[in-house]
Formats: structure tokens, sequence, C-alpha cells
């Protein structure tokens, strides 16, 4: 793993409180997913690489189980409530 990748992944945890990716509260447009725009809205430091990481299906977006092994992986912080 790429040293820039695991900084990357360590701020995003340490930024992430919670709530970051909770869909309703980072899903913008209401869509049930979201995109690496809305990703990033909230967490600046998500590269495409990381959110290609996360993208499981490749469709561009998370979906709530990716959402969820993405957490579960380590590389998101787990929802609080």
């Amino acid at each position: 793993m790429k040293p820039q990748y695991l900084i990357g992944m360590s701020i995003a945890a340490m930024t992430l409180p919670g709530m970051v990716l909770a869909q309703s509260t980072a899903d913008a447009n209401g869509d049930g997913v979201l995109t690496i725009e809305e990703v990033q809205a909230v967490v600046p430091s998500v590269d495409a690489d990381t959110f290609s990481t996360m993208d499981a299906n490749g469709d561009g977006a998370l979906d709530a189980d990716e959402i969820a092994v993405a957490q579960e992986a380590g590389l998101l912080p787990p929802n609080n409530g």
C-alpha cells in the first residue's frame, strides 16, 4: 500500500466524525448514493483512488453496502447512531 494512501486514509478517518458518511447527511441530491463529489464535500482528503477502492462495483457511487464494507475495512469511520 502506498504511504500517501495510508496518510490520506488516516487523515480521512480522523476528520470524519461519524456523521460524515451517514447517507442522509452527505447525500446532497437525495438519490440514496454518494458520489465522489458528495464525499469530497465533507471529506476533501478522499481522492479518486481512495474512492475507487470503496466503489466495489465501479458505478461511480457508494451505496449503503459499499459504505458499510468500507467502514468495516477501516476505510471510513463508523456512523455514530
